[in-house]
């Protein structure tokens, strides 16, 4: 494994956390346990399609990496991964994980924007 393979799979879990964290904060309890008030419709649907978009953009280097067979069946380990880094940080700290899926949104697509 080089560089590039670290950085692709870095790319995968950073991309799988914060997708996982736009969608489960398009939720009202979950944005409500961040925030402490309700998302307007705007900033769910903005959320939803963030998530969505970002779950999508992580299967690129899942696929540049493995291919496309075990690209995909590598994309959704990394969804279960973000997804369980997403919950253990929610539960246990709730402002600070909405701050590092920010910085998680901010470093992968960076990342995917040069090429990895």
């Amino acid at each position: 494994m080089n560089t590039n393979d670290l950085y692709a799979v870095s790319m995968a879990l950073l991309l799988t956390y914060s997708g996982m964290a736009c969608l489960s904060l398009a939720m009202p309890r979950h944005y409500d346990q961040v925030w402490g008030r309700d998302p307007s419709a705007g900033h769910t649907r903005a959320l939803r399609g963030a998530g969505v978009l970002l779950l999508a953009l992580a299967l690129l280097p899942c696929v540049g990496l493995w291919g496309n067979t075990v690209g995909m069946v590598a994309w959704l380990g990394w969804l279960s991964a973000g997804a369980l880094l997403w919950v253990g940080m929610l539960s246990w700290a709730p402002r600070p994980a909405a701050r590092t899926a920010a910085l998680a949104v901010a470093i992968s697509l960076a990342g995917v924007g040069i090429g990895f």
